[in-house]
């Protein structure tokens, strides 16, 4: 398929949440040798208006990426150029999104909205509006699926589809050394943390060790906090690790904690759990984490810091394990699958109409 993405922004202007996923998906479908072009602002410095990555094509529809407006006045010309047999929208963008839609049609080629959600979304006219664009939405979690159903999507058109993981790299990896308990996520302010150092103060009595992967601008702030909690002799700041680092520290950890207020898609606790660890999340209006661990036997919701603490010592009683293969379901040939699912059913119905 010659598939058309379409997002201004990408992971070569900013690392962030929903251009890290973005970019994910242009290498699932790169891998499996479908034609992936991205339009977008320009990122590279060769004069030539298209340039080629990992079998991604890159199209420079501006040369800044703060050229919202006339990004969105070229962009569904550029689109309709290619003859894609269909279009895929980065949703962040209302007006961006809009432009696509134009784009599809004059390509006469379905269009899919990808909400990804990360910091919210807005609930104001535009946003309202852009939720009804699209043949087919796409959400990472049952909790952006509401989100965009509460701002007038409809129910029948958005599909769940996660971030994905690699089962075999899990496999392959060796556990690093044994600890209780494992935590990892950017240290800023919505990391929560200290939910996690309250419960473990709680526990001061017991033999726990427990390692924190991540960095970030709180840091500082939680070293003192477990400092005076006088359990920082038990916790390792381990900072930012390489992807097979996390993964041996997961296969090593009995629990992996999850405590942030706000989260899409919890990826690196998706990691921990195919990892086998135990799932121990607190609860949060704004975080999908929950998901992952719903009827699950390895797997507490909690809603305090006690009864977070409780849930670390019931997860005790349960078998360490390395590998965890329920959450096979999340593996990069079967997000792939799903997406392409997707485009094979909509091509169909396009076909068809």
């Amino acid at each position: 398929m010659r598939l058309a993405f379409v997002s201004s922004d990408t992971v070569h202007h900013r690392d962030t949440e929903t251009n890290r996923r973005l970019q994910t998906v242009l290498e699932l479908l790169a891998e499996r040798d479908h034609e992936v072009h991205l339009f977008c602002a320009k990122f590279w410095p060769e004069e030539s208006p298209t340039v080629e990555r990992e079998d991604v094509t890159y199209h420079a529809v501006v040369d800044d990426v703060d050229a919202g407006r006339s990004f969105c006045l070229r962009v569904p010309f550029d689109l309709a150029a290619v003859s894609p047999d269909l279009v895929h929208a980065a949703a962040d963008s209302p007006a961006a999104l809009r432009a696509a839609a134009w784009g599809a049609k004059l390509a006469r080629a379905p269009l899919v909205a990808e909400w990804y959600g990360d910091g919210g979304i807005d609930d104001d006219r535009p946003t309202r509006r852009a939720t009804t664009r699209g043949d087919r939405l796409i959400v990472p979690s049952e909790l952006v699926a509401t989100w965009v159903r509460e701002r007038g999507a409809d129910g029948d058109r958005v599909e769940t589809v996660p971030n994905p993981i690699d089962i075999d790299r899990v496999r392959e990896t060796e556990p690093a050394d044994r600890i209780d308990v494992v935590y990892a996520r950017r240290l800023d302010e919505g990391a929560n943390l200290e939910s996690l150092l309250l419960a473990l103060a709680e526990l001061r009595g017991r033999d726990w060790s427990v390692t924190v992967v991540g960095d970030g601008p709180e840091r500082p702030t939680y070293e003192r906090l477990a400092s005076d909690l006088r359990i920082e002799d038990r916790i390792e700041f381990a900072g930012d690790r390489a992807l097979e680092e996390r993964i041996a520290i997961y296969r090593g950890a009995h629990v992996f904690a999850q405590t942030a207020e706000r989260c899409v898609f919890p990826t690196e606790m998706c990691w921990g759990l195919a990892a086998g660890c135990v799932g121990i999340v607190e609860y949060h209006a704004d975080s999908s984490a929950h998901e992952l661990v719903e009827g699950w036997e390895r797997g507490f919701r909690t809603t305090s810091e006690e009864e977070l603490a409780d849930a670390i010592v019931s997860a005790g009683d349960l078998e360490y394990r390395t590998f965890d293969d329920r959450f096979a379901d999340y593996d990069r040939d079967v997000v792939a699958e799903q997406y392409l699912e997707q485009y094979r059913t909509l091509q169909a119905d396009h076909g068809f109409l």
